[in-house]
C-alpha cells in the first residue's frame, strides 16, 4: 500500500508509533517477571500494572480537554518526555512506592498495545490527513506497523536472560531495557518537535457540548460497551500472560520472547485481513465473529497440559482476538465530524482505560486467591458478553455508521 500521501507529519507520526510500541513490546514482556524480581507480590505487581493504565487513562481526559487547545504537537513532546523519566524511575529504584510513580507518569504499558494519550491524537491527526476512501486500510497500516514493531520489541525482551548468563545479577540484566526505554522517549519527543502546524486541531470553545447531541448518543454508546471489553482484557495482559507462561511451564526468557515475538507477527497480519474482511462482510461481523472464535481459544490456553499445547492455542487466539482493533478505530472516528474526532477518541479510549485499569488488581488476588487459570477463564466469559451486546445493540446501525459508505 502506498502511502506517499500521508506526507511529513503522516509518516513522522507513524514512525513514532512504531518507535513507542517497539519500547512497549519489550517492557510489558518483562515488567512483572522483572517486579518479581525486585521482591513484590504478586497483588503489588497488579497495583502497578493498575497505575500505568490509570495513568494513561488520566492522560487523556487531559488530551481529550485540553491538546486541541494547547497545541497537539506540545503534548505529544510532553508526554513523550515524561515517558523518558519513567524508564529511569524502573532502572534504578528499589521502592515500591517509585514503581507506582513511574508507572503513573510515563506510559509503562503492561498490556502490549498502546493504550494512552498518544493515540487520541494521532488518530485524530492521522483521520485529516489521510483521504476518506482509505481509512480502513489506513487505520490497519497504523495498527499492523505498531504490532510489528511490539513484536520485534519483545525479541529484545530476552536480553536478560543473556546477560544473567554473562554475570549480571537478576535484577541488574532488566535495567539496560529500561535505559533504552528511556532513549526511545527522549527520541519520541524529537519526532513529534518535528512535526509541522498542520497536525493542529480546530480551538473550539472548552464546553459539555464538544460533542453534538447525535454523537454523543452514539459515543456514549459505544463506549460503555467498549468499557466492558477492556476490563475484560485486563485479566489477561501481556505482562500477566508472559508471567503465567513463565511461572506455569518454567520456560526461559529467550523462549517467551520468541513466542510473544511470534504471537505479535500473527496479530498484525490479521489487521491487514480485518481491513479486506471489514470490507466485504462489514466492520460490526468482523468485530464480533473474530472476537467470539479467539475467546474459545482463550479458555484452552490455561487447560493445556504442556507448554506446546498451550502455545499453538495462544498463537491461534492472538491471530483473531485484535482484528477488531482497527476496525474499531475506523468505526469510532467516522461517526462523528472531523472537528469531533480527538474528542471522540479520547472518550473511548478513556473508557476502556478506565475499566482496564482495574482489573490488573483483581488479577494479582485472583492467581493468589483462586487459581493462575482464572483470570483467564473470567476475561474469556466478559468478553463473549460483550460481543453479543454489541452485535444485538449495534446490528441495524452497521451499514448506516460503515466509515465505507460514511461521505
Amino acid at each position: 500500500m502506498s502511502l506517499h500521501w500521508l506526507g511529513r507529519d503522516g509518516t513522522l507520526l507513524i514512525a513514532a508509533r512504531m518507535l513507542r510500541a517497539f519500547a512497549y513490546g519489550f517492557v510489558s514482556f518483562v515488567l512483572a517477571i522483572y517486579l518479581k524480581q525486585r521482591g513484590l507480590s504478586e497483588i503489588a505487581i497488579g497495583a502497578v500494572m493498575t497505575l500505568s493504565i490509570l495513568g494513561g487513562t488520566v492522560f487523556t481526559v487531559l488530551t481529550a480537554l485540553y491538546a486541541d487547545r494547547l497545541g497537539r504537537r506540545r503534548i505529544l513532546i510532553l508526554f513523550s518526555l515524561l515517558m523518558a523519566a519513567s524508564g529511569l524511575l524502573f532502572a534504578f529504584s528499589d521502592r515500591p512506592l517509585f514503581f507506582l510513580i513511574a508507572a503513573f507518569i510515563g506510559a509503562i504499558n503492561a498490556t502490549g498495545y498502546e493504550i494512552g494519550p498518544f493515540l487520541s491524537i494521532e488518530q485524530a491527526v492521522l483521520a485529516q490527513v489521510g483521504p476518506e476512501g482509505k481509512r480502513n486500510q489506513l487505520f490497519a497500516f497504523y495498527n499492523m506497523a505498531g504490532l510489528l514493531a511490539t513484536a520485534t520489541g519483545t525479541l529484545v525482551g530476552g536480553l536478560p536472560g543473556w546477560l544473567e548468563r554473562a554475570g549480571l545479577s537478576s535484577v541488574a540484566s532488566f535495567q539496560p531495557l529500561f535505559l533504552l526505554y528511556t532513549f526511545l522517549g527522549l527520541v519520541s519527543a524529537w519526532m513529534a518537535w518535528r512535526l509541522t502546524g498542520q497536525v493542529e486541531g480546530e480551538t473550539a470553545p472548552l464546553s459539555p457540548q464538544r460533542l453534538s447531541p447525535t454523537s454523543r448518543k452514539r459515543v456514549t454508546r459505544l463506549s460503555l460497551l467498549f468499557s466492558l471489553d477492556a476490563f475484560a482484557g485486563g485479566f489477561v495482559l501481556q505482562s500477566l500472560v508472559a508471567y503465567w507462561f513463565y511461572t506455569r511451564f518454567n520456560v526461559s526468557l529467550q523462549t517467551l520472547s520468541t513466542l510473544f515475538f511470534v504471537a505479535g507477527i500473527l496479530t498484525s497480519l490479521s489487521f491487514l485481513v480485518a481491513a479486506r474482511l471489514a470490507d466485504r462482510i462489514g466492520l460490526l461481523e468482523t468485530m464480533v465473529s473474530t472476537h467470539l472464535l479467539s475467546h474459545l481459544l482463550l479458555i484452552l490456553v490455561p487447560l493445556s497440559p504442556t507448554f506446546e499445547i498451550a502455545v499453538g492455542f495462544y498463537l491461534a487466539r492472538m491471530a483473531l482476538s485484535q482484528m477488531d482493533v482497527p476496525t474499531r478505530q475506523a468505526y469510532t472516528v467516522a461517526l462523528v465530524a472531523p472537528s469531533e474526532r480527538t474528542a471522540a477518541a479520547s472518550i473511548t479510549l478513556l473508557s476502556r482505560s478506565l475499566t482496564q485499569a482495574v482489573a490488573p488488581s483483581v488479577t494479582g488476588v485472583l492467581i493468589q486467591s483462586v487459581s493462575a487459570a482464572a483470570p483467564f477463564f473470567l476475561a474469556a466469559g466478559l468478553k463473549g458478553v460483550y460481543d453479543l451486546l454489541l452485535y444485538f445493540q449495534f446490528r441495524k446501525e452497521s451499514v448506516v455508521i460503515d466509515p465505507a459508505t460514511r461521505e
